[in-house]
């Protein structure tokens, strides 16, 4: 998606920690970075040392003398708290906040992601310009973030609705997952072979036993070579060739 969200990063006040989230940025694909009133001005030595690189890719970062002007072109602002405010707005964790962010930007609204300072967060005049507040739950005994890692956190849950990666993978290389026939092949010389050795030597628990050795090999996904693989071990410890 095009329209990206910006974020503001309100009375920053260590070079290091506006690098740090540039980095976070870019890791998700945001780009668009306002700073407003930075302590230490800019830019930043520090900065651009802490930032991997970052602002090499990014385009140059805006600089802005107060909130309001920051955000001028944008529709929705969520500003992030972990303080509770004396404010009516809507409040919102961070995987709803991009679920939301995400629709807000495909009906073309420029979305707004403020950021307070280090040690105090957002002033309440702040807060008071944006729309809603995100807040990210965590140990009530601790909750305090590091400003790149709040950045990471909401930056994350609105990449993760931009890239389809599948929630679990199993990258096989040069070969491909075995199809059940080999598997079976494999495990019908497997089970022959243990008999031929006397693997099973009860009678009346060798039908649970071959149900589990078939259920781990399965389980296991086994790949094409694998199954080469294992029957080169059979081989080698049998001194039999396999069948074609």
């Amino acid at each position: 998606m095009d329209n990206k969200p910006a974020v503001i990063l309100v009375n920053s006040q260590m070079g290091e920690n506006i690098g740090a989230c540039a980095r976070a940025m870019l890791n998700c694909g945001l780009t668009d970075m306002r700073l407003v009133n930075p302590r230490d001005g800019w830019p930043s030595a520090v900065a651009t040392a802490n930032a991997s690189g970052a602002f090499d890719i990014m385009p140059p970062v805006q600089v802005f003398e107060n909130t309001e002007d920051a955000l001028k072109d944008c529709h929705y602002v969520y500003a992030t708290t972990a303080r509770p405010r004396d404010m009516i707005k809507p409040v919102l964790t961070a995987k709803s906040a991009a679920q939301d962010m995400v629709k807000r930007a495909q009906d073309g609204q420029k979305i707004g992601l403020m950021f307070g300072a280090e040690r105090t967060g957002l002033e309440n005049e702040d807060v008071a310009l944006a729309h809603a507040i995100v807040t990210i739950p965590l140990n009530p005994e601790f909750s305090s973030l590091n400003l790149a890692q709040g950045v990471l956190l909401l930056a994350y849950e609105w990449s993760q609705m931009q890239y389809e990666a599948p929630e679990r993978a199993l990258p096989t290389g040069k070969t491909d997952i075995a199809a059940h026939g080999e598997v079976d092949n494999f495990l019908e010389r497997l089970m022959s072979e243990l008999d031929n050795h006397r693997f099973f030597r009860d009678e009346a628990m060798k039908p649970s036993m071959v149900r589990n050795l078939k259920n781990m090999f399965i389980r296991s996904e086994m790949t094409e070579q694998e199954v080469r693989t294992f029957h080169g071990i059979i081989s080698a410890l049998t001194g039999k060739k396999e069948r074609s």
